[in-house]
């Protein structure tokens, strides 16, 4: 049972929001799956699938309050251990789907493990740093076993292939690092090590992920191929104006023009219908959790509760960035989906997890001694 004094501190503006966002997804998706009459049964089924998603989810985030948070700082290492463990079942059993091997089959249920390391490597980071945080800064001796960590998921990430993802667990890795302090030495290195490795890396990329690069600098240069989604996905975003053209009434929708419309551009989707102003209302909310998030980080009473919320307000908001940036042509493609709203039964649980986990921390700052 949940101590009342605990309720009485209950987040309802960070659930609220939470959601609001995802009310918003599950309308989005009855759009982009509806609108056009020649789209399959089955393939209108993903906004009740997406509904289903969205309920499991929010018992997930229930039980994810229910717990003192403290506890998954003694938990780290199984956590962190499963998770890479499940990463590794994946290569060898894994379901492949368009050419990538993401998915665990358990039944009737698919999911990514992917989506779950994100968590897991936020907290076992969270217990490294919180233990060993000085005023100087981290030098790189001490920090040769988050990097030991990092790469690890990444790597088993990258080989699926699943560069987004794999993107995402870096810029998370690196967020927290960054908040915790590094000496000013071992940031530059570090900086540096990050520029050159991204060099090097693109001999390692596989030939439809230097295309979508390359389409990005240049989408018009091959306009019915690598660059055919940044080019729809622009044409979709601008031909709704200000004010949208209504629920329903996207065009590039429903005349097929768009591509993966339900999943990494549903963006495209939502300002298309509505515009300039339901777009800005959207990342309005995504900037509203993110302040959130923070405020709880800034109030937590101990550096666990603190890092901790630093990372998984960082997993949103990285996502949620380069998802909107990537359907206005300002990032490449990379197949990253935006929280709660893009289709995706892994992707709405993970997130709705880090919720729980932050409403958890919000509520339990009031009783440290807990």
């Amino acid at each position: 049972m949940i101590d009342r004094r605990l309720l009485q501190h209950f987040d309802w503006i960070l659930l609220a929001l939470a959601m609001v966002i995802g009310g918003i997804g599950i309308l989005t998706l009855y759009s982009a799956v509806s609108a056009n009459a020649e789209v399959a049964e089955l393939r209108r089924l993903v906004y009740i699938k997406q509904s289903y998603w969205l309920a499991v989810g929010t018992g997930v985030m229930i039980l994810s309050v229910l717990f003192n948070y403290r506890w998954l700082n003694r938990l780290a290492s199984p956590i962190y251990i499963l998770s890479i463990g499940l990463l590794v079942i994946v290569l060898f059993a894994g379901k492949e789907v368009s050419g990538s091997q993401r998915w665990l089959v358990l039944g009737p249920i698919s999911f990514q493990p992917s989506e779950l390391v994100k968590i897991s490597l936020v907290i076992i980071l969270a217990r490294y740093f919180s233990r060993h945080a000085t005023e100087r800064g981290f030098s790189l001796k001490e920090l040769w076993k988050p990097l030991i960590w990092t790469l690890i998921p990444f790597v088993l990430i990258v080989v699926q292939p699943d560069l987004g993802t794999g993107l995402i667990v870096l810029l998370i890795a690196a967020t927290v690092t960054i908040f915790v302090k590094i000496e000013r030495r071992s940031l530059m290195f570090l900086t540096a090590s990050g520029i050159a490795g991204s060099v090097v890396a693109w001999f390692f990329l596989k030939g439809y992920q230097k295309q979508r690069i390359l389409a990005f600098l240049d989408p018009e240069g091959d306009p019915l191929g690598a660059g055919y989604h940044i080019i729809q996905s622009k044409i979709a975003v601008g031909s709704g104006l200000f004010f949208g053209k209504g629920f329903l009434k996207g065009t590039q929708n429903a005349l097929s023009f768009l591509p993966e419309q339900h999943t990494d551009f549903i963006f495209s989707v939502l300002a298309e219908e509505w515009g300039f102003f339901g777009s800005s209302v959207v990342v309005l909310l995504y900037l509203l959790v993110v302040i959130w998030g923070l405020s709880i980080a800034i109030r937590s009473k101990e550096p666990f509760g603190t890092i901790l919320s630093v990372g998984l307000i960082s997993m949103i908001f990285w996502q949620a960035f380069i998802n909107v940036a990537m359907v206005l042509a300002l990032l490449p493609v990379v197949g990253v989906p935006l929280p709660l709203i893009s289709y995706g039964g892994s992707s709405v649980l993970t997130t709705m997890i880090a919720t729980g986990i932050l409403l958890n921390i919000s509520m339990r700052r009031f009783l440290f001694k807990e």
